[in-house]
């Protein structure tokens, strides 16, 4: 019986093997063929939350930055948001999706987003071995904002402008941009801003190869009960089909849009992928099968 178990964990150890030089042979021809293009990722979600997941996703970075590609994060911070609310006796309120941002809520979200949660990640990425830069909006006017307009929801705002020339310093200086989603208006107003949007703008304005948002759930799916009915790849018209039937619905309808509107002024691919899988960027980046979903313009299926 010993016998047995040995040559079991032995084949067990071969085929993890003959997987993982499988996944590497994969990625190379990714990795040349994405060498010195910029890939916007936008990290928020589940993968904030837990501490060892972070790690994971911030060393991903680091390796797309060491392997030749030009890695900018977009975040968010809801949860820290909410836990920093809750302690200065502030409570979270919400409408049609949206925070609702008074004065108060407001200075909150930029100190929690540009000061606390913005540092964080930077300082893991450069214990990983990167050279990280926190940014909001703010710095160097890389985004100017402006009242989202529905009523009753304070200081959410929509971008208006961007100027990616301090990006585009950055990284090709081998920097790796951190930019939290506060921008200000043309009086210096601060707005809290949907990372999601925010990552789509910058995207087009950086003429990126890919915008990979990371979310919790596992992409476009048929059924949104249903895992297993993971849709790996659409064009804009099949995208804009699958929100008009109703198979895209409830939060996934702004991400979608968000995708679509990025590939419409000239972001090669839009990925919707599941940040709570270790390595999921690395897996929709670099290997054949893809994690996630993927949205292209339409006419470029193959």
């Amino acid at each position: 019986m010993a016998t047995i178990g040995m040559d079991t964990n032995s084949e067990y150890i071969q085929k993890a093997e003959a997987t993982r030089v499988r996944v590497l042979s994969e990625a190379l021809p990714y990795i040349q063929q994405f060498a010195g293009r910029t890939i916007v990722v936008k990290y928020g979600g589940a993968a904030m939350k837990d501490s060892k997941l972070k790690e994971t996703v911030l060393r991903d970075i680091v390796f797309l930055a060491c392997v030749g590609l030009r890695p900018v994060v977009v975040h968010g911070g809801g949860p820290e948001i909410n836990s920093w609310l809750g302690k200065l006796g502030i409570e979270p309120q919400f409408k049609n999706g949206l925070r609702v941002t008074d004065a108060d809520t407001m200075d909150v979200v930029e100190m929690v987003l540009v000061g606390r949660v913005n540092k964080e990640l930077v300082a893991l990425i450069n214990q990983a071995g990167g050279l990280a830069v926190g940014l909001c909006g703010k710095d160097g006017n890389l985004i100017k904002a402006r009242p989202q307009g529905d009523a009753g929801i304070g200081f959410v705002g929509e971008v208006t402008s961007t100027d990616v020339k301090l990006i585009d310093t950055l990284v090709t200086n081998g920097y790796i941009p951190v930019i939290s989603s506060v921008a200000a208006d043309e009086t210096g107003q601060a707005y809290n801003i949907n990372a999601d949007t925010m990552a789509g703008e910058l995207a087009a304005a950086l003429n990126a190869e890919k915008m990979i948002l990371m979310t919790d759930t596992a992409g476009i799916l048929q059924d949104y009960k249903d895992p297993s009915t993971l849709i790996a790849k659409v064009d804009i018209q099949q995208a804009r089909d699958l929100i008009d039937s109703g198979v895209v619905g409830g939060g996934m309808i702004p991400k979608v849009t968000c995708c679509v509107r990025s590939l419409a002024q000239g972001v090669k691919a839009a990925h919707i992928i599941d940040g709570r899988i270790p390595h999921a960027l690395l897996l929709e980046i670099f290997t054949d099968a893809g994690i996630g979903s993927m949205i292209v313009a339409s006419g470029h299926m193959q």
